[in-house]
């Protein structure tokens, strides 16, 4: 089992926010919502349909860490706490 960690960015946007994931950018990992929280929720479901996408058409996912992807060998919860 490997775990995957995408960064993400979350940016204001006009009415709302937009998010993407610059390690599958090219693939159209990019969303919006109108509040921070439900724009990262809509990009979870993006990212996790292309990296089902990705396996189910036999294509390599990221194999290393890097600032915008971190691979372990291990399971892992990720948990994103805001600013106060």
């Amino acid at each position: 089992m490997r775990t995957y960690t995408f960064k993400v960015i979350v940016e204001p946007d006009e009415g709302g926010y937009h998010a993407y994931c610059p390690a599958l950018g090219r693939y159209g990992a990019a969303t919006q919502g109108s509040t921070q929280e439900e724009a990262l929720k809509n990009l979870s479901e993006v990212v996790q349909t292309i990296v089902e996408e990705l396996r189910d058409d036999g294509a390599s996912l990221p194999t290393g860490s890097s600032a915008d992807v971190a691979v372990f060998n291990d399971a892992r919860v990720a948990v994103t706490v805001g600013a106060r």
